[in-house]
């Protein structure tokens, strides 16, 4: 019997020592965090004006890591991030994080310059360059299936190269002309080229761009059924035009009909300002879309 209860103590001594041996070891070696870094990106920022950081997806999150800047999301688009610096020639660094509503979380270390050589960041571009160089494509869910690269570069084309389609779409007041320069179609996607043109001698800044389906009946009403539209990729979203020059962009949205009576009106918003411009498109114009070929460019 007590060569049982010397065996047992022996037994429970060995395994008191193994534990608090694999504990030190836990202790004097932790699991390196090393590995999981993520390398931020370096951003300037001033105070008399205002930088534009441009993402793959829609803004869902956004941390700032001291009151040193002030921030805003551009709405309707909702991938346009506005950032400043809210004091003067502050020295000391600072940061701020950004998570997307794909998941991809982004962080950058922010000092201040008087004269930023970069005011607007396209994180989509260095997005394509990635794919480039991987030779793979992203299929993104709000492109359903369409991929990410192809609808970049039709929409590069469109801004660059693609010709007027559309006349009389056009509003018109204060100096502003807006106006939809252009529809395209494709892979059940629309594809709206929209211009503004500054005539008058102070610039416009734009607040937001906004798309919606209204019934046509009760346009003159004070309180209007409507149905907004969100696009899924912008290319170059019009923020700014300065005074005697001119902008454009290209919107995408998911490809849609009307119902009779119903309209489709485009309304862009001048920020602290009363310069606002809408136009109203048809049936009619919608489904004599371009279709995007070899022709369109």
């Amino acid at each position: 019997m007590n060569t049982q209860k010397s065996h047992f103590i022996l037994i429970m001594l060995l395994l008191l020592f193994v534990s608090r041996m694999f504990g030190q070891d836990s202790l004097i070696a932790p699991l390196s965090l090393e590995k999981a870094k993520l390398e931020p990106f370096r951003m300037l920022v001033t105070y008399s004006k205002t930088s534009h950081v441009i993402f793959p997806s829609p803004i869902r999150y956004v941390d700032l890591g001291s009151e040193l800047l002030i921030a805003s999301k551009s709405e309707p688009i909702g991938n346009v991030l506005r950032i400043k610096a809210a004091v003067r020639n502050f020295e000391e660094e600072t940061n701020f994080s950004v998570i997307t509503e794909d998941g991809q979380f982004y962080s950058f270390d922010v000092f201040y310059s008087p004269y930023p050589a970069v005011l607007t960041y396209d994180l989509l571009k260095r997005q394509r360059e990635i794919e480039r160089q991987y030779s793979t494509d992203v299929l993104f869910e709000d492109l359903k299936g369409s991929s990410s690269s192809l609808t970049k570069l039709m929409m590069e084309n469109l801004y660059r190269n693609s010709r007027k389609t559309i006349n009389h779409i056009a509003s018109k007041s204060y100096g502003i002309r807006f106006s939809v320069r252009a529809l395209h179609v494709n892979d059940n996607k629309f594809y709206f080229t929209l211009e503004v043109d500054n005539k008058s001698n102070i610039a416009y800044d734009i607040e937001m761009i906004k798309f919606k389906i209204v019934d046509k009946k009760k346009l003159k009403r004070k309180v209007v059924q409507e149905k907004r539209l969100e696009p899924i990729r912008v290319y170059t979203p019009l923020i700014t035009v300065t005074h005697h020059s001119n902008a454009k962009g290209v919107y995408v949205l998911e490809q849609f009909t009307l119902l009779k009576g119903q309209v489709l009106e485009v309304e862009i918003l001048e920020r602290n300002g009363g310069r606002h411009q809408k136009v109203q498109l048809g049936n009619k114009k919608l489904i004599h879309a371009k279709l995007i070929g070899n022709s369109s460019f």
